[in-house]
């Protein structure tokens, strides 16, 4: 039996029992709680989740961009066999941007505003490949062509501010690809974008992938993106993975109670006028978190039993993992 989360593909990042931990004035906040999965070749992972449930901070552990006071505490993230963990700052800086890259949620945060949007792609190349500015700033322009931005010749002195939310966002996937990483972690890439634009980009990373065979871990709240753009999905509760599946299984065969509920909780456009079934109560507080499955209080499935159960992934069918004790009489 595979091992829970992991891929059906040739496995090409693995992530065991990963723990990030904040240390605050009223204690320790458990942001990523013993997570597994993990990622195939030229594979798309969905990570799902409402927001505080550990998408972002799981991303930047594998990584290891955490910011203060966070520290990993636990765990193992294997790239081709190897713990990124155990790696001196050297080969992580080289690991970065070169094997694994990542968009974050806010261009506009993320890009350097005090320089070109052209001169940060240079630099990302420079910085792990042995090339001229000359042959880079010509990459550069062909990275900002095959994102989809205009006149790329010309935008390649333009600084963040000088481009619109989406042009940025493509400008930020232009330097994510700049060395043409093998693994791309998309922390909510269309967050703050209106819909057509979001859509635009979906597709286009979508395009990119399939064309350059990257892999790719999504994070996202948003289930129709999901199913449009995912092969499996991981969804997360309270630092935890609750469900993990193919996207297909997911959908037509919920197995854990969080997951049936955000199912619920989509708007129908079939169902005009029907009132939404959403989730009752808030996430639980990660400062105070109740003993057994943290989604026990919110969960109309629950027994006495839950709230002492240990949560772990099990397989419930082939490929399909559930760490709720009443899987099977859902």
């Amino acid at each position: 039996m595979p091992q829970a989360g992991q891929s059906n593909d040739a496995t090409l990042l693995r992530i065991e029992n990963l723990k990030t931990h904040f240390a605050v004035p009223d204690g320790i906040v458990k942001a990523v709680d013993g997570v597994s999965f993990s990622v195939g070749e030229g594979e798309v992972l969905g990570l799902v989740g409402e927001s505080g449930s550990g998408k972002s901070m799981t991303c930047r552990s594998i990584i290891r961009l955490v910011p203060p006071p966070g520290r990993i505490v636990g765990g193992h993230v294997y790239y081709r066999g190897d713990d990124v963990l155990e790696w001196p700052e050297a080969k992580l800086s080289q690991f970065r941007g070169r094997e694994v890259s990542m968009i974050l949620q806010e261009p506009m945060t993320a890009l350097n505003p005090v320089l070109s949007i052209g001169e940060q792609i240079v630099e990302t190349i420079r910085q792990h490949e042995d090339v001229s500015t000359n042959d880079a700033r010509e990459r550069a322009v062909a990275l900002l062509r095959m994102v989809g931005i205009p006149e790329p010749q010309r935008r390649l002195g333009d600084y963040p501010h000088q481009f619109s939310g989406g042009m940025r966002q493509r400008a930020m996937i232009a330097i994510a690809l700049a060395c043409s990483p093998k693994v791309l972690l998309a922390d909510e890439p269309t967050t703050a974008l209106d819909v057509t634009i979001q859509d635009q980009i979906i597709r286009l990373v979508q395009e990119l992938q399939e064309r350059l065979g990257m892999s790719v871990v999504w994070v996202t709240h948003d289930l129709g993106v999901v199913a449009q753009l995912c092969h499996r999905v991981a969804v997360m509760y309270a630092g935890k993975i609750m469900e993990l599946a193919d996207v297909v299984d997911l959908f037509e065969n919920s197995r854990h109670p969080y997951t049936i509920g955000l199912m619920e909780s989509i708007p129908k456009s079939a169902a005009r006028g029907s009132r939404l079934v959403p989730i009752p109560g808030q996430p639980p507080n990660l400062l105070n978190l109740p003993g057994g499955c943290p989604f026990v209080p919110r969960c109309r499935y629950a027994t006495e039993d839950c709230a002492n159960a240990e949560v772990a992934l099990q397989e419930v069918s082939p490929g399909h993992y559930s760490a709720c004790i009443r899987s099977n009489e859902i």
